[in-house]
């Protein structure tokens, strides 16, 4: 699993590639509240999952978990770009309640 963060006006995105299981998530939340917290006066946050092959629970609780982390701040967040797969995962989730998925790249 790959992370990648950059900010853009009022906006962190944060670009997940890879597998988003048990074996990265400790990895990848590290290196995500690293992000949210250089980044703490932005409004939104983006998590771009256009890269994401697999995801299992896993991944659910480390989105539930930036959410929770963000919301500290704040900060809104939003996902955009799952698969088909990923987004079956997470409307069944019930997690487009409190992160809306947004439609292509902003």
């Amino acid at each position: 699993m790959q992370i990648q963060s950059c900010r853009r006006g009022d906006a962190l995105y944060i670009y997940l590639s890879g597998e988003l299981d048990e074996h990265s998530a400790s990895q990848i939340r590290r290196a995500a509240d690293e992000a949210i917290d250089a980044q703490a006066g932005v409004s939104r946050a983006v998590f771009d999952l256009a890269g994401v092959r697999f995801m299992d629970s896993t991944g659910i609780g480390f989105l539930m978990g930036r959410y929770r982390r963000l919301k500290k701040y704040g900060i809104a967040m939003y996902l955009e770009n799952p698969d088909r797969n990923a987004d079956k995962i997470l409307t069944l989730s019930g997690i487009y309640a409190l992160t809306p998925k947004q439609q292509g790249k902003v």
